[in-house]
């Protein structure tokens, strides 16, 4: 059989995916295979990561966040010797600069998100670049806007995707979600979008 992962706007199939029942032709008895949820959520994300506008969109988080796969929080883009930023993928790094807050990698995932999204939803355990995309894809995923990214809605990726990426507005002419902290215009974002190969269909 197959089960389907459906927009819950659209009604629209965004993934598929397939198992099977097995019964041996020498045993009547229906042979109940247990499913792996982790795995079929690791596949699914895996399917999303595939996508040109998924990809588009978690390149202009990375910018917009000034991150990198090796960055603690602290971590400045084209600062040599930098000592927030660690060559060690096997976990997640911990809390950067003033050891307030475990942000950290391309899109600052926290250690509690990493725990979270990574090793309890897809049975994750490192903190590699890959492992990285996958969370972020998850985190689109949970906060409703991974279907907005790939049609190309700029005006609800956006808006979804700063209540989880402060350095985003949460819509057109408006402020992030938190007062004093950098982020980057709408149009801006959009510019960014386009300029990773993102196809846009509302803006």
């Amino acid at each position: 059989m197959n089960q389907q992962v459906k927009s819950p706007s659209t009604g629209r199939t965004l993934i598929k995916v397939a198992s099977k029942q097995l019964t041996p032709s020498s045993d009547s008895s229906v042979k109940v295979v247990k499913v792996d949820k982790k795995a079929i959520r690791k596949a699914q994300n895996e399917t999303y990561l595939s996508n040109s506008n998924v990809k588009a969109f978690l390149d202009t988080i990375a910018d917009c966040e000034g991150a990198d796969y090796n960055f603690k929080y602290g971590a400045i883009k084209g600062k040599k010797n930098d000592k927030w930023r660690f060559t060690d993928y096997s976990t997640h790094p911990g809390a950067g600069f003033g050891g307030k807050t475990t942000a950290a990698g391309r899109y600052q995932i926290t250690k509690a998100n990493w725990t979270e999204n990574g090793i309890n939803k897809m049975g994750l355990s490192d903190f590699s670049p890959h492992t990285q995309d996958l969370i972020a894809v998850e985190g689109l995923r949970q906060i409703n806007a991974i279907e907005a990214v790939i049609d190309g809605d700029m005006t609800v990726a956006i808006g979804r995707a700063a209540k989880t990426w402060n350095s985003m507005p949460l819509g057109k002419g408006a402020a992030n979600r938190v007062v004093g902290q950098h982020y980057f215009k709408y149009e801006e974002i959009v510019s960014m979008f386009k300029g990773y190969g993102g196809k846009v269909s509302k803006e």
